[in-house]
């Protein structure tokens, strides 16, 4: 059940007392319940009072659905029919479980945007590994520098708190959740114009992890989160535009490096604006670095409040936006993807508003994020101009790989209420391979001098 507005403002006041100072890991009495009365990342393991969310059962298996032949999952839900479908004509029925933004899709676009809800699955698990990973950063990891920068995560490497006491701990748990381990992935991009007119970009993304890098150096590795190259492979005209990033754990201390290899120029040069407000990879302006992957990056300009736990109806278990039997052509139209293609489900989440601090820049001066408990993956996004206004709304369509216990999501898309465009970006759909898992990466794969060779062309 919804926790009502009243126990929500208790329940956030609360939480707001021991936040402000509190840096500590948690007690053995709270890391004690992880597995137990807490799924091992942390999520409530029992159902709600009315029975729409279930117990966590375990999530999917491995073998959930059968593969194809390149490696994209199937759907283990494929039989469901929706229990109903949200229009603008009924969402009054429906407002107490939807965010500002979804509301905002309604009223904007009121004759297209739907939203077909299923019954819930838990379906998350991950590794044993990880599981006992986040049991080891529940008892060690400390926030520090002003919580910008994690303490003992080296020993544990996932899910810094799987019992946060504020809403930073919440972020900072989507920044550190397992993602399946170093791999590389070919998608598409797509930027529709209002007219629903579109263009195609394709890029190659390689991540690679420091506990996963035989060589690397220990004291590198111990402030570093991790390695992302991506590059521009079509059309043409963009093609060998490749970036590199390093992340670190602490960006106060270490901010992030970043560096881009023109193919134009032939060059390698330093590329500061790769963070915070600065543009996104051939994106039209349409999204911001830390929009990628719905936040990303050092949280240092915001204020962080932990608002409390919700249920919503988020994107969910979207094995049809991943399948290759859906073309770009059927996921892409005017003012928003093909909302009759998505699957929304009623779970928890954490709601959490950042809110820029005084002096601080972005584009974005508020910011509010609504985190699957089950995943800490962020499945919705609410962005508010300088003004005050709701600008932007942002929905990942969750879906699990579970043939790698990994919560992702077959696009993230990104929707402007002003000027009725978005961007959808991690469509692999009508790619030849599905991601590519299990990678053998050496720091020397993530130097400048790898930057350039890679977009040679």
């Amino acid at each position: 059940m919804m926790i009502g507005k009243q126990a929500m403002q208790c329940a956030a006041l609360a939480l707001s007392l021991v936040a402000v100072n509190v840096m500590a890991a948690a007690s053995a009495d709270q890391v004690a319940k992880l597995g137990t009365t807490l799924t091992p990342l942390g999520a409530e393991k029992a159902g709600n009072k009315d029975g729409t969310i279930p117990a966590w059962d375990g999530g999917l298996k491995t073998n959930a659905a059968p593969l194809s032949s390149t490696g994209f999952i199937g759907d283990p839900y494929a039989s469901e029919k929706p229990l109903f479908t949200i229009t603008a004509k009924n969402v009054d029925q429906y407002k107490a479980k939807l965010s500002a933004g979804q509301l905002a899709m309604f009223k904007r676009y009121p004759d297209t945007f739907v939203m077909p809800v299923y019954v819930t699955h838990r379906s998350i698990s991950v590794p044993a590994n990880v599981e006992a990973a986040a049991k080891t950063s529940a008892a060690k990891v400390n926030l520090v520098a002003d919580g910008n920068g994690l303490e003992n995560f080296d020993q544990s490497r996932f899910y810094a708190f799987p019992i946060p006491q504020n809403g930073l701990e919440v972020i900072w748990n989507h920044i550190t959740r397992y993602r399946g381990g170093n791999l590389s992935r070919v998608y598409t991009q797509a930027a529709p114009q209002a007219n629903g007119s579109y263009s195609l970009v394709q890029l190659k993304d390689q991540v690679g992890f420091p506990d996963q890098m035989p060589g690397i150096d220990p004291q590198e590795a111990k402030n570093a989160l991790l390695y992302f190259k991506q590059e521009v492979t079509a059309p043409a005209r963009l093609a060998g535009d490749v970036l590199l990033v390093h992340d670190s754990l602490n960006q106060i201390v270490q901010p992030r490096e970043a560096w881009v290899y023109s193919a134009g120029q032939r060059r390698v040069r330093r590329a500061p604006q790769v963070a915070y407000d600065g543009p996104g990879t051939a994106s039209d302006g349409m999204r911001t670095s830390d929009n990628f992957d719905m936040f990303n990056g050092a949280p240092d300009r915001y204020d962080w409040k932990l608002v409390g736990k919700q249920e919503l109806y988020i994107p969910y278990n979207n094995f049809r936006l991943a399948l290759p039997t859906e073309k770009y052509a059927d996921i892409l139209q005017a003012g928003h993807t093909n909302q009759t293609l998505a699957r929304y489900e009623l779970h928890r989440v954490w709601v959490v508003e950042a809110t820029l601090k005084p002096g601080a820049r972005n584009i974005y001066a508020k910011r509010t994020f609504y985190v699957d408990e089950d995943s800490w993956n962020i499945a919705m996004s609410d962005l508010y101009d300088g003004r005050g206004q709701l600008w932007r709304v942002g929905q990942a369509m969750l879906v699990p790989w579970y043939h790698r216990q990994v919560q992702a999501e077959a696009f993230e898309a990104l929707y402007d209420l002003v000027n009725g465009r978005y961007i959808a970006t991690g469509m692999s759909n009508e790619e030849r391979n599905f991601v590519q898992f299990d990678l053998k990466m050496t720091p020397a794969d993530y130097t400048p001098n790898a930057l350039r060779s890679a977009g040679t062309r």
